[in-house]
């Protein structure tokens, strides 16, 4: 409730796509990371639906930050190297039926633009078949000068088509695959964000959806 509290005193939010997001069954939610906000944005912003998330483990160093991983039960991960336990508890939690949050990035761009997104949502959605949600996120890079001159920043979460992985070649799980699995993912990011924000991803004639079948069925009644 604070957290939300304070988005909304800070922010002026553009969140009307966030009705989008399935409210049950589970779900990868993907987006992009240029602030510690995204992640805490995204979670508060859709409750009460079951979340969790992958956030790396350097975070339960800090003791505040240590409080909120817990209280929100995410996912600690190893970063550059893979991280068997993580990907399990990723399974477990999306079997529970929760969304789980990831930033295919896997660390903050302090440019703002987007950089390559890893394989390991891409191997994840692959190997569950969870429908996946990508989300564009911009204007919590602003914040800090705005609030210097006693501004509110505009804030727009965009929330494009769900889609799942598929499996259309003898080749799915080779390293090219899962390359052109998370470029393709990540391109589905790259259209909710404005042209100078795309980063690697600006060049959409380069976009392919060969391993995405957007013909998603409706989650689970509650």
């Amino acid at each position: 409730m604070i957290i939300r509290w304070l988005l909304h005193l800070v922010c002026k939010l553009d969140i009307g796509d966030l009705k989008k997001v399935p409210r049950s069954g589970p779900l990868i939610l993907i987006t992009n990371h240029t602030t510690n906000i995204e992640g805490p944005a995204i979670y508060v912003l859709t409750q009460p639906r079951k979340t969790t998330a992958l956030a790396k483990i350097e975070l339960w160093q800090n003791p505040v930050t240590r409080f909120l991983m817990n209280l929100w039960k995410v996912i600690p991960v190893h970063r550059g190297q893979v991280d068997s336990e993580a990907m399990k508890a990723c399974f477990a939690a999306l079997e529970d039926g929760r969304m789980l949050g990831i930033a295919p990035e896997g660390t903050r761009s302090k440019s703002g633009n987007l950089k390559p997104g890893g394989r390991g949502a891409a191997m994840l959605a692959l190997r569950t078949g969870a429908p996946v949600c990508p989300v564009g996120q911009v204007g919590y890079r602003d914040i800090p000068a705005n609030l210097k001159r006693l501004r509110r920043t505009p804030v727009s979460m965009k929330v494009g088509r769900l889609f799942i992985v598929r499996s259309p070649e003898t080749r799915t799980g080779s390293a090219g695959a899962l390359r052109q699995i998370a470029d393709e993912m990540m391109y589905q990011i790259a259209l909710l964000l404005p042209p100078e924000s795309r980063g690697v991803y600006a060049d959409l004639d380069k976009l392919t959806t060969d391993f995405l079948d957007f013909d998603v069925p409706p989650p689970p009644a509650d």
